[in-house]
């Protein structure tokens, strides 16, 4: 399934979805993303799990897509709701979002169309940056304590 064929904007059920935080080095893989939800702000790759696809398959493949990275899925993270809603009450957007933790294994440093920039940061310095509410949430799982 392509993404024009998925109606993220005002669903008629959750979306699926997974997100990869990786680790090399000490340092995080962040992407800066270049769509809604989230344009324009810092991200770890992900996406919309396809029909047939199991979650750490998707994790996997999200990852190579947005930056040529291949990884290793190590673990889950967590897993969670994330549910906008718009001024109306009605809602914008709903996933149900499952992270993991990997390792790169191969891979040459390639942003897709769907990301601006790309970047391995410390997480002292991720701390700082315009985060995806759900990348905050994850590095916050993974790392102990709220990141502010």
């Amino acid at each position: 399934m392509t993404d024009e064929l998925v109606n993220r904007e005002y669903p008629t059920r959750p979306l699926v979805g997974v997100g990869v935080v990786t680790i090399r080095d000490g340092k995080i893989l962040l992407v800066k993303r270049a769509f809604e939800p989230g344009a324009g702000k810092w991200s770890i790759p992900g996406g919309i799990v396809e029909v047939g696809e199991k979650l750490a398959e998707a994790g996997i493949r999200e990852t190579e897509e947005e930056t040529g990275i291949t990884v290793q899925i190590l673990e889950m993270i967590n897993a969670f709701d994330v549910i906008d809603v718009d001024d109306d009450g009605k809602v914008k957007y709903h996933y149900v979002l499952v992270d993991f933790l990997a390792r790169p294994t191969d891979g040459i440093e390639k942003p897709s169309p769907e990301v601006t920039d790309m970047r391995w940061v410390a997480y002292e310095e991720a701390k700082g940056m315009d985060l995806t509410e759900t990348t905050r949430k994850a590095l916050s799982e993974l790392f102990g304590g709220a990141l502010t």
